[in-house]
């Protein structure tokens, strides 16, 4: 996950204090979110705009997916090489390194260590420029899969955004069904929120050896989770009070 640069001031609502995770512990427990029957699919392209947020929105549903046997493909749009823009610390200058090294051991500790993974290249940060090449590049990644889960088209991160509409935009035209998972959703966003389908949204339980997976996968990345130097620009992109709305016994997915 990549915060994206302040653009928009003074209430870029990413940069914006969050939403609790108490509250939206409180708010999902009586939400009464339907379930989502994982026992179709054989097959799942995962879209994910920058390393860690197929872990961060779908982690536990991977592990389940893995142990199901189902074969997975991993499209990874960037290389998340922009996650601390005005960081001068070194370990910033090999940070698209790092992170695929990362995104590769999260994997692993899913129990998913036979996804493919298809590097696309574009640039973190630049995705919306490149929205035509990318659905052209998941409707051919499709061929042989029958569900595809991208980021939410409406994310409130323009990488975040144009992944899911470029997936929705290739889902359509190959006929294969888009779920999309939210991520930034759960910090700018409040319980209930009318900006969020909540409609199409739809819950995956996870046991406990599935959220114990995902817990060790987050802890894979730790460019995200540490300072990468002194300064304030090397801070995490993903402290505590971030990673806990991702510490769930169940994820949510919008169909």
């Amino acid at each position: 996950m990549t915060r994206p640069v302040r653009t928009r001031e003074p209430a870029d609502p990413i940069q914006a204090p969050g939403t609790p995770e108490a509250h939206w512990a409180a708010w999902l427990a009586s939400a009464a979110l339907p379930e989502l029957d994982l026992t179709g699919p054989r097959g799942v392209l995962l879209v994910a705009a920058h390393p860690d947020d197929e872990v961060l929105g779908l982690g536990g549903t991977i592990a389940r997916l893995a142990a199901a046997g189902a074969r997975l493909r991993l499209a990874a749009v960037t290389d998340g090489e922009a996650s601390h823009p005005r960081s001068t610390a070194p370990a910033a200058r090999d940070l698209a390194r790092v992170r695929r090294a990362e995104a590769r051991r999260a994997l692993d500790a899913l129990g998913a260590a036979d996804t493919e993974i298809v590097p696309l290249g574009l640039p973190d940060t630049g995705v919306a420029r490149y929205e035509q090449q990318l659905t052209d590049r998941l409707a051919g990644l499709l061929t042989g899969f029958d569900l595809c889960a991208a980021p939410w088209s409406g994310d409130v991160h323009t990488d975040h955004e144009a992944a899911g509409r470029a997936a929705l935009a290739a889902g359509a035209a190959t006929g294969v069904p888009v779920l999309q998972y939210p991520v930034w959703a759960w910090h700018w966003a409040r319980p209930g929120d009318p900006r969020v389908p909540w409609h199409r949204a739809a819950r995956v339980s996870l046991d406990g050896a599935a959220v114990a997976r995902k817990r060790a996968a987050l802890d894979c990345f730790a460019s995200q989770l540490l300072p990468l130097g002194d300064g304030p620009a090397d801070a995490p992109v993903l402290p505590p009070e971030e990673v806990a709305h991702f510490l769930r016994d169940h994820e949510v997915v919008l169909r």
